[in-house]
């Protein structure tokens, strides 16, 4: 999938002009490095197993194009990485992939949640000092999810792996205050969904500084906060109740 991103985000590069800034075309690549805090559970019948997820650093990638044609919107492509990696004692049976684990015994997990968000969205506002976009996010899971343990008493290990896949939509926002005189913004980004019993929460907030701002390029770096709730739903047989939490840092560059 990661491949996938990044050749989306090269062939919008392809479509930016090399004229100044945003006279006909803008486009913004960025990455950032998250450095995150993993909860959480998940199963494949609803009766969720809880496990001791490592903290991770993850990495974003991102390439978003403007333009200004009445009506249509703009697209944002993301990709972020959320592999984790985790283990339990169980004190009940836990059943996945086909295989019972015995109660008593330690399981292991790599549960790979890495995702792709194609958003479209609409510049409601944006000047030099305020800036609010709009719009409508699907966010695409594509992973899988390996448990590994005893299936049986005193039998060998037992590995077992599922695959799932899906969109989720949901919906996005972004507003970003300049701060005068200072090369300084503060911003927030997030998407949300909350049908029935999914609830997908995704939001980034934290402060932007312009190391380059001329008629050619723009280069700012950046930091904060950024916060994952993932409560699926029967996505592809898979249910989920996970938090990845923790502060960020990136790197945006805007032609």
């Amino acid at each position: 999938m990661k491949k996938y991103c990044l050749a989306a985000a090269l062939s919008m590069a392809c479509l930016a002009p090399t004229a100044q800034a945003d006279t006909l075309l803008g486009l913004y690549l960025g990455v950032d490095g998250w450095q995150s805090d993993n909860s959480g559970s998940f199963a494949q019948d609803g009766n969720l197993q809880s496990f001791k997820f490592d903290d991770e650093t993850f990495t974003s990638y991102y390439a978003a194009l403007e333009h200004p044609v009445p009506l249509v919107p703009n697209i944002k492509l993301k990709y972020t990485e959320l592999e984790l990696n985790g283990d339990t004692t169980l004190d009940e049976t836990f059943s996945f992939g086909g295989s019972d684990y015995v109660v008593g015994t330690q399981v292991g997990t790599v549960s790979d949640l890495s995702h792709v968000d194609y958003i479209l969205y609409y510049e409601i506002f944006d000047n030099d000092l305020v800036s609010i976009d709009l719009g409508v996010n699907a966010k695409q899971f594509d992973g899988e999810i390996t448990v590994t343990g005893t299936s049986q008493e005193g039998g060998p290990s037992t590995t077992e792996r599922v695959d799932f896949s899906g969109f989720v939509p949901l919906v996005y926002g972004r507003a970003e205050v300049g701060l005068p005189l200072t090369g300084l913004s503060v911003f927030f980004e997030g998407s949300l969904l909350a049908i029935d019993d999914s609830k997908i929460q995704d939001y980034q907030a934290g402060v932007a500084y312009a190391l380059l701002d001329n008629l050619a390029i723009d280069m700012d770096i950046k930091a904060g906060y950024r916060s994952m709730t993932l409560e699926l739903d029967d996505i592809d047989d898979i249910y989920t109740d996970l938090d990845a939490s923790g502060p960020f840092a990136g790197i945006q560059i805007h032609f």
